[in-house]
């Protein structure tokens, strides 16, 4: 006999099905654009507008919806734990480091503290004293210390600290000795370029609001000069659109800058840029400093194709891909720059990419990677001859030298499943020892120790080949049964190298893969594989990411139930992209402060300056690429799109809220899997978040692939 389901319960079981998550409501409007024949709609244009307090009402709505499902879950709270307990069993870590006039100065963070302080050394190894504590600054305030940079004579060092996670800031000078602050305070500012040579005066980047929610708000930047002890509303408009017109320096399409160098002192340099790397600079003798006018000199633009410079006496070095799409090491003369006749210092080779540079007294020493890891070369500026530098362990390489007069330098080697180690090296002997800063080694569960690497190569949708890095404890059986997190980036050029990451490691202690797939658009593979997936040839960044998930399917790393994906900021690209044309292949997605909405970021504040990078829908062609590049243009109604959890900062100047905002209620209104959509807004944090914020994402998505301990309480 045919069985007859009651009505009350078929439509029960279609709620539980398609309707169990009753999302705040949205609203939508007749709103769109056509470039060049061709209709955009955007509905959800409204949400843009985040003064208003309709949009803010909806933001806070989805925020409190989020809460009220990620706080039904278990094993959130229990990463927190074990992060902030594995935190604790942390030495100190010292980074920044400044040598000024016998002085040391650093950033320091410890287990016990909750910020980080400034301190400084007499001499290398002299007693540590505390010079800045956030925490008891301004009573009530979250204060993060975002720059820090000492006067040449080591008796004043200037203080930028911000608010909410926010990156415009405030700021200040201490004097050292005293450890008094002075009455000088500028704010809204960006941060500082250079004290003068005779510490006197600074010069900073002045913003005209500091409100991350106008589209006005980091436009026209100045480069101003401030002398110490001076109102600030007599600062000196040093450099920029306004004090030299006659340059047309575009103010929405960058920063302006201007500094001093210590080991160039014969000059002023200035210039302008945003996120395309390639330089564009001036300069002028010294002499004119004090000029009402300068009469600045072109140094290099955008079509000399050069990226890092280092400026010594009369020679400017610099990092060059022309002609060289995995890089060469350069040099021109100040007195009279000719980049198209430079000297060839370090010459470009076809198994390895030049990474960064910086100098010693008596060398240049030069990180390049072949593949993933990284190496070192130096360079004797005596003798013009190149040589390598031996290293304990592969991995990747972060060096600094604090003080140019000599050839000290400190090295720190990371990997993926070993934590930094850090030495003083002396390029002139080689000889390796301690570092005078961070000394002692991390500890962590002996469970880490079983964290295996696997570094493969897949074939991508046009036969190239994708590095693929791998990650899960020993003995994990590759059956499909495991949950995997893929990261990806792919965007300016910049590589996803080796570091230790105490937060993903965990979750692969506890059976979690963790994969990072080396995408095109980043930077692991030169100049051409980072035009590879840029503008018009950006599909190749979300369809590598694709290329990457099935090869972990295929080899039965994970399965479509278990496998889950992460993409922020510029990652948002390829994370929208990449669920909304293979929504099949995962569970779960985060999209966190990720550029969703590709056409309309031009037209939030920091949006000209990323044009360069991603393109404007003024040009023909690159609107059609921005289009692909859109998330939220290719959400389709009736599709069954993975749990997705789209996070924002609300302090973010970056990308702003309505960004994932507009991707979420986009999901929300289409998707028909069932699956939860989640909006987080993050009220006290800006582009980047704490462990509690972490935790509720990798809660989401190892609740959503099935893991036991992730699941709702009952």
């Amino acid at each position: 006999m045919k069985k007859i389901i009651p009505l009350f319960i078929a439509m029960s079981f279609f709620f539980e099905a398609f309707t169990q998550y009753i999302y705040p409501l949205t609203k939508t409007v007749d709103s769109s654009d056509t470039y060049f024949g061709v209709t955009y709609k955007d509905p959800y244009r409204w949400l843009e507008n985040m003064k208003q307090e309709e949009t803010i009402t909806w933001f806070k709505r989805q925020a409190t919806y989020t809460d009220s499902i990620l706080n039904t879950l278990n094993g959130r709270d229990e990463l927190i734990s074990e992060w902030k307990q594995i935190d604790k069993q942390r030495p100190p870590i010292i980074t920044d480091q400044m040598y000024e006039n016998g002085r040391v100065f650093y950033s320091k963070s410890s287990p016990k503290d909750s910020s980080v302080n400034i301190y400084y050394r007499e001499g290398m190894n002299g007693a540590e004293q505390l010079l800045f504590d956030p925490t008891v600054y301004i009573p009530g305030k979250t204060i993060s210390v975002q720059q820090i940079i000492p006067s040449h004579d080591g008796k004043k060092i200037g203080i930028c600290y911000t608010e909410g996670g926010a990156e415009i800031g405030t700021l200040k000078i201490i004097m050292v000795d005293t450890k008094q602050f002075l009455k000088d305070s500028i704010y809204p500012a960006a941060g500082f370029y250079a004290w003068t040579f005779d510490n006197k005066a600074f010069l900073y980047a002045s913003v005209k609001l500091a409100d991350n929610k106008d589209l006005n708000s980091i436009q026209d930047f100045k480069t101003k000069m401030h002398i110490v002890g001076n109102e600030v509303g007599k600062d000196t408009n040093f450099f920029s659109n306004t004090s030299y017109a006659e340059m047309n320096i575009d103010p929405g399409k960058g920063a302006t800058f201007a500094f001093l160098e210590e080991d160039s002192k014969d000059y002023i340099f200035a210039g302008f840029g945003n996120v395309q790397r390639e330089r564009t600079q001036y300069y002028a003798p010294i002499d004119e400093f004090d000029s009402k006018k300068i009469s600045w000199k072109p140094l290099c633009k955008v079509s000399d194709s050069l990226r890092d410079l280092i400026y010594i006496n009369d020679d400017v070095y610099a990092i060059s891909h022309n002609n060289a799409p995995n890089f060469k090491v350069v040099q021109t003369s100040l007195k009279h720059p000719d980049w198209t006749n430079a000297t060839t210092i370090v010459a470009e080779r076809p198994d390895r990419k030049i990474e960064s540079f910086l100098h010693t007294k008596d060398y240049l020493l030069i990180v390049y990677s072949v593949g993933i890891n990284s190496y070192l070369l130096k360079y004797n500026f005596k003798t013009k001859t190149t040589s390598e530098v031996k290293l304990p362990y592969s991995g990747t390489i972060v060096i600094n030298c604090i003080n140019t007069n000599n050839n000290n330098y400190i090295l720190q080697i990371r990997s993926w499943n070993r934590p930094f180690t850090e030495y003083n090296y002396d390029a002139a002997s080689d000889d390796r020892t301690p570092s005078n800063f961070n000394k002692k080694p991390s500890v962590y569960p002996a469970a880490y120790n079983d964290l295996q690497v696997e570094e493969v190569e897949v074939k991508g949708h046009d036969g190239a080949m994708i590095p693929l890095t791998i990650i899960y404890k020993k003995g994990i059986r590759k059956d499909g049964s495991a949950i995997c997190l893929l990261d990806g980036y792919g965007a300016s050029g910049i590589s996803s190298l080796p570091i230790f990451n105490i937060i993903n490691n965990s979750l692969v202690a506890h059976g979690v893969v963790s994969a990072i797939a080396h995408v095109r658009g980043g930077g692991e593979k030169g100049e051409a594989w980072y035009k590879a997936g840029f503008k018009s040839t950006k599909p190749n960044t979300w369809k590598d990411f694709i290329s990457c998930a099935e090869y972990l399917i295929a080899k039965g790393y994970t399965s479509p139930k278990k496998l889950s994906g992460i993409g922020g900021s510029a990652g948002g690209i390829l994370i929208s992209r990449a669920i909304t044309e293979r929504p099949d292949l995962f569970a779960a997605v985060i999209c966190v402060v990720g550029i969703a909405n590709a056409m309309r970021f031009e037209f939030a504040g920091n949006g000209p300056e990323s044009i360069p990078e991603y393109g404007t829908v003024k040009d023909s062609v690159e609107s059609k690429g921005l289009y692909e590049m859109d998330g939220v243009q290719h959400v389709v109604n009736g599709t069954k799109y993975p749990a997705v959890i789209c996070v924002a900062g609300w302090n973010d100047p970056r990308v702003l809220a309505w960004q994932p905002g507009k991707f979420a209620t986009a999901l929300q209104n289409a998707s028909k899997s069932g699956r939860p959509v989640l909006m987080k807004a993050n009220y006290d944090s800006g582009h980047f978040g704490g462990y509690a914020d972490v935790a509720d994402q990798f809660a989401f998505i190892l609740w959503q692939c099935g893991h036991p301990d992730f699941q709702p309480k009952k």
